[in-house]
């Protein structure tokens, strides 16, 4: 990768807004010390904020997407932070993992913005990265039991399909039944601001 420039670093409004919720769920449920795999990383503000608030963890940001990855990269470049490593460029969706292992996986925003074959990797991919009780956290907008909880999240729903019919909200449910086929039980549900769920998966 190319030297970071402060050009490059992306800026996501919906971020001030949900980083210190989401932090608040994170120093509850994952572990003080090891490795935190963060699929789709995005802008990269979240990697930054969560590397500085679990300062125990160290956090590995991925994305596919070059732009994103050349954002990462900027903003960990002005944030000198000696927990947060280089990004790598990944497709969730592929079979070949970018660690060996890891002692959580963190998805934001992912999985209703991609295939269904995206989660179908994660999962996957999260049950062969996991020792058991490691932490797979999932956050964005769900449907459960088959329904919308706001209609805010059904129009969001209806904007996705129309922009790409394999994107659209994900029911919970169906969710946690893919995740139970790869070793993982549903242990918590955190309601979160603007309609949005933490959603905690731990190995068996």
């Amino acid at each position: 990768m190319t030297t970071p420039h402060a050009a490059d670093a992306m800026a996501a409004p919906a971020v001030a807004r949900n980083r210190d919720p989401i932090l608040a769920v994170l120093r509850r449920v994952l572990p003080a010390r090891g490795t935190v795999l963060e699929i789709a990383s995005g802008s990269g503000e979240h990697a930054v904020h969560f590397a500085v608030g679990l300062p125990g963890l160290t956090w590995q940001p991925t994305d596919r997407d070059a732009d994103a990855l050349r954002s990462i990269a900027a903003h960990r470049a002005s944030a000198q932070l000696p927990n947060l490593l280089p990004p790598l460029e990944f497709d969730v969706a592929s079979p070949d993992w970018p660690l060996p292992r890891a002692d959580a996986v963190v998805s934001i925003n992912m999985i209703h913005i991609a295939p269904w074959t995206a989660a179908q990797g994660l999962m996957a991919g999260a049950g062969r990265l996991l020792a058991p009780g490691g932490v797979l956290f999932l956050y964005g907008p769900f449907r459960e039991n088959g329904r919308h909880t706001a209609p805010s999240n059904e129009a969001f729903d209806a904007s996705l399909k129309q922009r790409d019919p394999q994107w659209g909200v994900r029911d919970l449910g169906e969710v946690a039944e893919l995740a139970g086929r790869h070793g993982f039980d549903l242990v918590e549900r955190v309601a979160m601001p603007a309609n949005n769920l933490s959603v905690v998966f731990r190995r068996r």
